[in-house]
């Protein structure tokens, strides 16, 4: 859950400024369709705060979704719409950023790894998309993973390094990580692009959250918002088209925290024109962190919220 009691950006405050007696989060697993806006409730999960579902990957095959809650991994026939929980061994503890291979064939997960200690534990790991035992691919923690490269033999993730939280990428088989960035204040959410030349991440060296975009190997650095909006998780469709990512309507400080008004916007990725996908909803951390297209690339899933 980049866990919302713990998380890396203070969001236990956000927690407080939800709601000081909210007992249960409701949580709507949604789709919209890029072309006609219309959103699709395929599920709804009543649970306490902070242990909600969180999280949507739409399955290579485009039969399911896999989310988080309470530190296990769910699958969600989107046929017959209940969670059956995904075999992680002894992760027990995995957070919302976790996803599938291109070819569908890897899981990699970010689990919050006690045996380093407490606190920013989450370190990478990778498995069978069908469940197994997990592999460890980082050695260093915090490590949260969030992109793949299409031929599957490299990731991208956001780490924290002597109090730095930058881009870096690793061989799916662990070993020696590379920093991408290092301008100051956070970058996070990095995401190859189908066909492997960029990285699109976003970026709060400007003093606003926007999305960058850089070569794979992390030279050309170029913003590509520039509005009002806090701009995270940038998220290009399976066809190269599109990039969706979320909006937060006010400045969060280079935070993501949950239970504030967001967005999902779409960028024409031809054009470099903006839209907006849906109409606000009360979400945020857990809402779209991970990559969330179906594979033909006409529709996204992402969490929506009610406190109760």
């Amino acid at each position: 859950m980049k866990t919302l009691i713990m998380t890396l950006f203070g969001l236990l405050a956000s927690f407080s400024t939800v709601a000081q007696d909210a007992k249960n989060v409701t949580a709507q697993v949604e789709t919209v369709d890029i072309a006609t806006g219309n959103r699709t409730v395929v599920f709804t999960d009543i649970a306490p705060l902070g242990d909600h579902l969180e999280a949507p990957n739409w399955s290579r095959s485009g039969k399911s979704l896999l989310l988080n809650k309470m530190g296990k991994l769910y699958k969600l026939p989107l046929n017959k719409p209940r969670l059956g929980k995904v075999h992680t061994g002894f992760a027990k503890a995995c957070n919302n950023d976790h996803g599938y291979s291109f070819d569908g064939k890897t899981l990699i997960i970010s689990h919050n790894d006690e045996r380093v200690g407490t606190g920013a534990n989450s370190r990478i790991f990778k498995m069978p998309a069908t469940g197994g035992k997990p592999i460890l691919v980082t050695e260093n923690w915090p490590s949260y993973w969030h992109g793949i490269s299409p031929d599957g033999q490299t990731l991208v993730y956001c780490a924290g390094r002597n109090d730095l939280w930058d881009v870096y990428a690793i061989s799916i088989q662990g070993g020696f990580e590379k920093r991408l960035t290092d301008a100051p204040g956070l970058d996070d959410g990095p995401e190859y692009s189908p066909d492997g030349k960029y990285i699109y991440f976003n970026s709060h060296r400007t003093g606003r959250m926007h999305i960058w975009r850089m070569d794979a190997d992390g030279s050309n650095q170029v913003q590509i918002t520039n509005d009002a909006y806090d701009n995270w998780f940038a998220h290009p469709s399976p066809d190269g088209r599109w990039l969706a990512y979320i909006s937060y309507l006010e400045d969060q400080q280079g935070q993501h925290p949950f239970g504030r008004d967001v967005k999902l916007r779409l960028m024409d990725l031809e054009s470099g024109g903006v839209r907006d996908l849906t109409d606000v909803f009360f979400g945020g951390q857990g809402s779209f962190n991970v990559p969330s297209w179906s594979p033909d690339s006409k529709q996204v899933a992402f969490v929506s919220y009610k406190i109760q």
